[in-house]
């Protein structure tokens, strides 16, 4: 089941002309993948504890139409694939049931050396229940 957060666009958002700059979805899809992983009790903090970290490996963004200044929009978030090291989300950026914005992110699983590692069982276990349901 994919997560959905709704978020205000503010005037630090955008640019000169109040479309949110472009670099600034990436911002939003890093927010609803966070929320995403926390809301299955998976928690960045704990994993770095544990010398674990997931980082952005590909970022795929399409921009659909424009977003501005003091729109609310939602983003939604799920996963399309889970790899030994890695997961794929797709995400986009939806204003009045109209996509504005898509992507797919894949972050990778590393260590402290930043090395490719597996995804702990725990981790993959809590993603895992969501792709099957």
């Amino acid at each position: 089941m994919a997560n959905v957060i709704t978020k205000k666009i503010y005037y630090h958002d955008t640019d000169a002309g109040g479309v949110v700059y472009y670099a600034n979805y990436l911002k939003f899809f890093e927010e609803g993948r966070t929320q995403y992983l926390e809301e299955k009790g998976i928690y960045t903090e704990k994993l770095l504890d544990e010398n674990i970290a997931f980082v952005v490996a590909k970022a795929e963004i399409e921009y659909k139409k424009p977003v501005r200044y003091k729109d609310v929009v939602d983003v939604i978030t799920d996963v399309e694939q889970i790899g030994n090291s890695s997961i794929v989300f797709v995400q986009r950026v939806i204003k009045n049931n109209i996509v504005c914005c898509k992507g797919k992110i894949t972050i990778v699983c590393v260590n402290t050396q930043l090395k490719p590692i597996r995804i702990p069982d725990a981790v993959r276990n809590l993603i895992m229940e969501e792709i099957n349901e």
